[in-house]
């Protein structure tokens, strides 16, 4: 890249992609509401690595590759839309004491990144940003290492940058509650928003078997 205009036109695109509401946002914003800052935050990694890696799959021009795993980006599809239900499912069967809230807040980090690693890699949003919008922005072909380690970067930053409000503003309104009954009514609240987003990926994938059937 001979200036810094494509990156500038890329951190840009990426912003408003981002922005936009979708599974990951309200996925993001029941894991804050349920379990706290933390594991949010952790998912927020999740990701961001996700999309590192449809960015490196794009920059690497795989693209006829990805049509030709299509059948496993549909499993994964499936998995994370699997994971979210049993997750909302969680969020509003689990007794929500104050005890239990902050233990709730130390799940394990790694499961969370996976989790949203997971739910990004078959969230349709990220596939056609990168397969699609990408290159109206970027020359791919003068990508090189170190302008992939620039976007790379880049992309970590502007996706903190925009979605942490979500998870931080989400956490802060379940700090704000004290009694087990507000504590009930936010994991019920988490569970219906992941939940929604879960239904949402498994009707996606659901249209896309009858599609092939």
């Amino acid at each position: 890249m001979d200036s810094f205009t494509p990156l500038f036109s890329y951190a840009a695109a990426l912003a408003v992609a981002a922005a936009i509401p979708g599974p990951g946002v309200a996925a993001l914003v029941g894991q804050a509401l349920g379990n706290g800052l933390r594991p949010a935050m952790f998912f927020l990694a999740g990701i961001a690595l996700g999309d590192v890696a449809w960015l490196t799959v794009a920059v690497a021009g795989l693209a006829a590759l990805a049509q030709v795993f299509a059948g496993a980006l549909l499993v994964i599809k499936l998995m994370g839309g699997a994971y979210l239900v049993w997750l909302a499912w969680k969020f509003w069967t689990t007794d929500a004491s104050i005890v239990r809230a902050q233990g709730a807040r130390s799940q394990d980090g790694l499961r969370s990144m996976l989790a949203g690693f997971t739910l990004t890699l078959g969230n349709p949003k990220t596939i056609i940003f990168y397969m699609a919008l990408l290159p109206a922005v970027l020359d791919l072909r003068q990508v090189h290492p170190t302008e992939w380690s620039l976007l790379a970067l880049l992309t970590v930053l502007v996706l903190f940058a925009v979605l942490s409000p979500y998870a931080v503003l989400s956490a802060k309104a379940r700090g704000m509650m004290k009694s087990s009954t507000a504590l009930a009514r936010i994991n019920r609240t988490a569970a219906g928003i992941i939940g929604a987003a879960g239904m949402l990926i498994l009707g996606q994938a659901a249209q896309t078997l009858t599609r092939r059937a």
